[in-house]
């Protein structure tokens, strides 16, 4: 059998073309030579990574381990060079005989798997037999791979709030701070957090939401986080804010939270993480820990659709191990059939693709210093989720649902006006 140049076999599996310059390590090309983006493929175990693992996981790979280059964008925003791939990029399936005859072209020996890159959590099969999914010690565990990474990482990235879920815009122009405060105060808004009351936020990140209520409503909040790094961020947060007073953070599950009563829950990006055949246990834990008349806030990503959907082997490996995704239907379906009662909800996609946007920028300027706290593959691999992320909203691919529900009470009251005041 004789050998295949890897641009040739690229070329071939192209429907309409390529619509930026591809090169690799056997000298080899495809695509226009004046294409303002190159993809250069420098060494075989890049090739056998996409052989391997064909689709988004040997890609990534490939590029988080510097084997798949990409030239005309900065790797902490490759957003144009997605953007140009996922419009303009079109395969075709090969059929079987054409299949046999590309890999045995290209050489059987890039059939055999590379370690995959260190940034790499294991097979969602390899966590299913080593911990039942969603129990408290692998959710501790997976939420630990992605939010220990680094404080000042994050910091780096997100900015002073140290905000990790979408922000409001309140106008085009505003800026990530102002936008991260729209967002706490809108969630504060909508519980009508009132001075004195007490607040639950699950999943309470570095401290925003809690810090925001106490600061601003005077109100008396605890947060709870599985991961350490981010409440050891949020304790010191809370001194410097001048709340000790009135706030308190845990290192602790959400399911692990005693107390009761509480007059308002905040659940600001927890709920991709618990599970959706675990949403009526969810629910029932945050009714049964609301006092009658006390509010929920749900603010979680969603698909555009309720239908079951994994999220890929790039984010399910790299991102978000166990994460899980489902319609707004299903949250308010699941909210509902444990007794809450649904107020409102909004969509916040497009917030949500300019959150990403400024948290890329983030990352482009702070490269160096990002680099030189976790290691140039970790910030590949932030730059590329981030990036398509981004397209990902864009595209109404995914969405961002606010989910207003209220514990009303047996003979109806629920303690809302007749119409919204935020």
């Amino acid at each position: 059998m004789s050998s295949i140049s890897i641009g040739d076999a690229v070329a071939s599996l192209l429907r309409d073309g390529m619509p930026v310059r591809f090169e690799a390590y056997d000298g080899s090309a495809a695509g226009p030579r004046d294409a303002g983006i190159r993809l250069v493929l420098t060494n075989p175990r890049g090739l056998a990574y996409i052989m391997t693992a064909p689709g988004d996981l040997g890609m990534a790979r490939a590029y988080v381990s510097g084997d798949l280059e990409v030239h005309g964008v900065h790797p902490g925003d490759p957003y144009d060079a997605m953007s140009l791939l996922m419009n303009h990029l079109r395969f075709r399936k090969p059929t079987p005989a054409e299949a046999v005859r590309l890999v045995r072209g290209l050489g059987l020996n890039h059939l055999k798997p590379p370690p995959p890159p260190p940034q790499e959590h294991l097979p969602r099969w390899r966590r299913v037999v080593e911990g039942v999914r969603h129990s408290l010690t692998r959710d501790a565990e997976v939420i630990s791979h992605h939010y220990d990474v680094s404080n000042t990482f994050y910091r780096h990235v997100l900015g002073p709030s140290m905000a990790y879920t979408c922000a409001v815009f309140p106008k085009e122009s505003a800026s990530l701070e102002e936008a991260q405060a729209e967002k706490f105060d809108l969630v504060a808004r909508k519980l009508d957090l009132q001075p004195g009351q007490r607040l639950l936020d699950v999943g309470c990140g570095w401290g925003g939401m809690v810090i925001h209520a106490a600061k601003e409503y005077g109100v008396r909040a605890l947060g709870v986080t599985l991961s350490r790094e981010q409440a050891s961020w949020a304790k010191q947060a809370i001194d410097e804010a001048g709340v000790g007073d009135l706030v308190e953070v845990r290192h602790s599950d959400y399911r692990d939270v005693p107390e009761t009563g509480f007059d308002a829950i905040s659940s600001i990006g927890l709920t991709e993480h618990i599970g959706v055949r675990n949403y009526p246990a969810y629910f029932g834990f945050l009714r049964d820990h609301l006092k009658p008349e006390g509010r929920l806030l749900n603010h979680c990503i969603t698909r555009p659709h309720n239908r079951p959907e994994s999220t890929g082997a790039f984010i399910d490996r790299y991102v978000f191990p166990d994460g899980e995704l489902t319609g707004s239907g299903t949250i308010i379906t699941a909210a509902q059939d444990v007794g809450l009662e649904v107020m409102h909800e909004e969509n916040l996609r497009l917030h949500y693709a300019m959150t990403l946007r400024e948290w890329c920028a983030n990352l482009v300027e702070n490269w160096d210093a990002c680099v030189a706290e976790v290691g140039e593959g970790t910030a590949r691999v932030w730059g590329l989720y981030m990036a398509g992320s981004r397209l990902a909203f864009e595209r109404n691919e995914i969405q961002l649902h606010q989910v207003l529900a209220v514990n009303t009470t047996e003979d109806g009251r629920d303690g809302f006006p007749l119409r919204p005041t935020w």
